[in-house]
């Protein structure tokens, strides 16, 4: 499951509410051990993912870096090789 969660910080353009929001979702599932809780911890676990966002979101905002804002499109190619890599090894 945390595989899913990617670093936001130092991107152009900044993380969206909707990665942050994904990546809290992410770490609440995995911490919970449940991918979709049960009606009587629904309530519980959005809250959970709402606090995780909201307190990565203040995270984010509160980071400071002397380095270059990161490119997506190229991180992402980096990311890709390496699998590319990884899984041509295994196989």
């Amino acid at each position: 499951m945390c595989r899913n969660i990617r670093q936001l910080h130092n991107f152009a353009p900044p993380a969206t509410d909707d990665e942050v929001h994904a990546a809290a979702l992410q770490y609440v599932r995995k911490i919970s051990g449940s991918t979709k809780p049960s009606q009587a911890n629904a309530e519980a676990f959005d809250a959970a993912v709402e606090a995780v966002a909201r307190a990565s979101r203040e995270l984010l905002e509160a980071l400071v870096t002397s380095a270059p804002p990161k490119d997506r499109e190229v991180e992402a190619a980096k990311a890709r090789a390496r699998a590319a890599k990884r899984y041509a090894a295994a196989g």
